[in-house]
């Protein structure tokens, strides 16, 4: 089951919501959270229930023995510590990587010496398994208590919301909110306008540009030629920033809505003007991840140089394997670790002197070209994308401009570049500043973007006009937060009827 489907907008979320604000215990809430939370992935994947209740129990026993181990016995809680990584690990090894294992092996050596077993991938598995170690591990660094109630455990692991696609939520994160959170109707609210926001972002930006991104990457650059090739990167580009960030808001509108606060995921990626910039603003609950598990523990970059080069490399071949089992994604992975050396040894000194607009023309080049590894699966499919991109087979190879259609998405694109920008929330922020009457909000580019560890989501999708003390400027303030809200409730109309009427709805986190 996924967000954007009929079943669970009609259906599912009705009826969760419905039953959890009745119930009126926590303990109780909790408790249904788990259940919805399983019945919502057995929806698609009954068989693999078993497997996500085995890695919570035995992350949960893993978790009180190293606690019971204390400081008086830490080699026996490091060795709990060594297997519980084992066990998570190799459970994604297995279901993930067994398939891409076979392959290799079998080709290196020239024979089928190591079965393919074809298993169908478990969905979201590299999602909740990360959780659960982090968990495991934070429980051994000290900097959580583990959770005695195993079916509170289970519900933080297998919580709906963020369980398909993220964000990775860490248990610090929410510990105190598996007991002690507060449900409010303007958390509810904002909840509610965040998962609005998501589901458009996902049904009315990204299932359209899917569409041409599918048609012409699909061709092959010869047959699409310059225009095509651009217009099917770009398109790409957004419908994997709107599918993913599209996703992450409604699961932490979601959250929201049941009363959790996760962190923010996406931080207006496309407005970078690096790599490494890029990849501090995309998908930073695992960027936070790889550095605090990964990265640090390597010794990051305390160290000798070599040795900070191995340990950039690691975690980028990590992450590229993450996305998928193939050379592909590793590749994609690799040059991201290339280019963040480089950025970090000298190339970026070089960027930081060009105008403004020549480092955000950097930026773009260097995700638009990681965008393309991403998707090519194989080397000829990259090589003629790239040949195509620099005119190699003319301006519309084999077809014509007409035949193409790419002209048709410039509105859409244009709506996507701007809904890549923090156009909103400076909005926003000058009407508030115009109704408090305090200073000036900043630059554009800098408006509701955080400080690297201040990934909060509270001011998402609000309006907050407590400080407002003119009564003529706090009318007309709520006029337009009126009006806001019809936006919002148009969009999820026009979403709704997208979903309803079966329209194309790819959902590209199965790999995942």
């Amino acid at each position: 089951m996924v967000f954007s489907s009929s079943v669970f907008l009609f259906a599912f979320m009705p009826l969760s919501l419905a039953v959890y604000f009745l119930l009126p215990w926590r303990s109780l809430r909790n408790v249904w959270l788990l259940l919805v939370s399983l019945v919502f992935y057995a929806w698609g994947e009954p068989v693999y229930v078993a497997l996500m209740v085995f890695s919570i129990i035995a992350n949960w026993g893993f978790a009180l023995g190293i606690d019971r181990c204390g400081q008086e016995a830490r080699s026996a809680g490091k060795l709990l510590l060594v297997c519980a990584v084992a066990v998570n690990l190799l459970l994604i090894a297995f279901f993930k990587y067994e398939a891409f294992l076979a392959e290799n092996v079998n080709a290196c050596i020239g024979a089928a010496a190591v079965p393919n077993l074809e298993l169908p991938l478990p969905i979201g598995i590299s999602f909740y398994t990360l959780q659960a170690l982090s968990y495991v591990i934070d429980v051994y660094r000290g900097e959580v208590h583990p959770q005695r109630n195993v079916l509170y455990l289970g519900m933080y692991v297998a919580c709906f919301p963020q369980l398909i696609a993220g964000p990775i939520v860490r248990y610090q994160t929410i510990e105190d909110q598996v007991l002690n959170r507060r449900e409010t109707l303007d958390g509810f609210a904002c909840g509610l306008r965040l998962f609005i926001v998501g589901l458009s972002k996902k049904v009315l930006l990204a299932n359209v540009v899917a569409v041409l991104a599918t048609d012409m990457l699909a061709r092959g650059g010869s047959d699409i030629g310059a225009i095509g090739a651009w217009a099917g990167l770009v398109a790409f580009s957004f419908q994997i920033l709107f599918d993913f960030s599209g996703y992450s808001d409604m699961a932490i509108g979601l959250g929201k809505m049941f009363g959790f606060s996760y962190l923010r995921n996406f931080n207006y990626p496309y407005l970078s003007k690096s790599g490494t910039e890029f990849w501090r603003r995309w998908h930073m609950s695992l960027g936070s991840f790889f550095r605090d598990y990964v990265y640090i523990p390597l010794g990051g970059n305390r160290c000798s140089v070599p040795r900070w080069v191995f340990n950039i490399f690691v975690v980028w071949f990590l992450t590229g394997l993450w996305h998928g089992a193939a050379w592909h994604f590793v590749i994609w992975g690799l040059f991201y670790g290339v280019l963040l050396v480089a950025e970090k040894l000298f190339l970026l000194k070089a960027v930081r002197k060009l105008p403004a607009i020549a480092q955000h023309l950097y930026g773009i080049v260097v995700f638009l070209f990681g965008w393309l590894l991403f998707w090519a699966e194989d080397m000829g499919q990259f090589t003629g994308l790239l040949w195509a991109l620099v005119g190699g087979y003319g301006v519309s190879g084999a077809s014509t401009a007409w035949e193409l259609f790419a002209w048709t998405y410039v509105p859409v694109f244009l709506v996507c570049a701007v809904a890549s920008t923090p156009v909103v929330p400076y909005v926003r922020s000058r009407l508030l500043q115009w109704g408090t009457g305090e200073g000036p909000s900043g630059p554009f580019m800098k408006v509701d973007l955080p400080a690297e560890k201040r990934f909060g989501t509270n001011g998402l999708c609000s309006f907050d006009l407590s400080g407002v003390g003119d009564p003529a400027k706090r009318r007309a303030l709520e006029c337009v937060a009126f009006g806001v809200d019809l936006a919002l409730l148009a969009l999820l109309i026009l979403s709704v009827a997208s979903v309803a009427s079966g329209s194309f709805n790819p959902f590209i986190y199965f790999r995942f």
